[in-house]
């Protein structure tokens, strides 16, 4: 049973949705990412608050769009955005979305990076958290990426990289430097700097894991069941030139712990 409002609350939450919803026209999804709640909770507030439901006024209605290019075959750029969805991404029945928290500087890439593969520019929000969402609203990409092996709860299903990118070395480098933009981190060591790839899906750290002996590293054994290290000196400055970074914040605490003087790969899109 929803929590009684005191009079306070229920009219505040009805400016709120009224504002969102009403005047700024904004659909249900959008609503529920800014206002980081379920979009059921949104729809039932709007019951609740009576405020009249709209949906064909709203833009993208039914999410039908004729805007979206779904691509023809598999690319580097595809392998860096599944690692990118796998890593902080969502799909939910009709959004394709990535939530970024404070990395907003990683944001433009994201989103040129996803204007380059559907040709439609991806909307851009600002959560009540202060976390950067990124997403695209199309059922048919939804569908196109559930068909591609990817889930709708990648934790509880236990979700695994679809077996299309182990077939082709670039492949693997673009997905792990999506994969560790999003769900990575770099520390400092005492004598150096450690590299941290963390999920909570078994099957995507084991798989992450085949891709970096594939392609010549020394990752650690999955700890804790959540996290695989790199701390070899040569793995690190490789996975640098070879595979690069997406997400500057990363780069940056890169460079300050290892104090590493050679040209990196910046991995830019193509």
């Amino acid at each position: 049973m929803a929590k009684k409002w005191t009079i306070k609350e229920k009219f505040s939450k009805k400016n709120e949705l009224r504002l969102l919803y009403v005047k700024k026209n904004k659909p249900i999804g959008e609503i529920a990412k800014i206002l980081d709640i379920g979009e059921s909770t949104v729809y039932d507030r709007l019951l609740r608050l009576k405020i009249p439901i709209n949906r064909k006024n709203k833009e993208g209605y039914n999410n039908i769009r004729n805007d979206i290019y779904i691509p023809e075959k598999f690319s580097e750029n595809l392998a860096e955005f599944v690692g990118i969805l796998l890593g902080d991404g969502h799909l939910s029945l009709s959004q394709v979305s990535v939530t970024l928290g404070k990395k907003d500087e990683y944001a433009d890439h994201v989103m040129d990076l996803m204007e380059n593969l559907f040709h439609a520019r991806p909307k851009k929000i600002l959560t009540k958290r202060k976390d950067v969402v990124i997403y695209i609203g199309s059922t048919m990409l939804v569908r196109w990426f559930v068909s591609m092996g990817l889930v709708h709860n990648k934790v509880q299903y236990q979700v695994d990289f679809p077996r299309w990118i182990f077939k082709n070395r670039k492949y693997m480098t673009r997905t792990l430097k999506g994969f560790f933009d999003t769900d990575g981190s770099v520390y400092k060591l005492r004598y150096g700097a450690q590299m941290s790839y963390c999920n909570k899906s078994k099957p995507l750290l084991k798989s992450a894991r085949i891709m970096l002996l594939e392609l010549g590293y020394s990752p650690s054994k999955i700890n804790n069941s959540k996290n695989i290290y790199l701390t070899r000196r040569q793995d690190l400055f490789r996975y640098l030139r070879e595979i690069g970074f997406g997400n500057k914040k990363h780069e940056k605490r890169f460079l300050k712990f290892t104090k590493y003087k050679g040209v990196s790969h910046s991995g830019n899109c193509t």
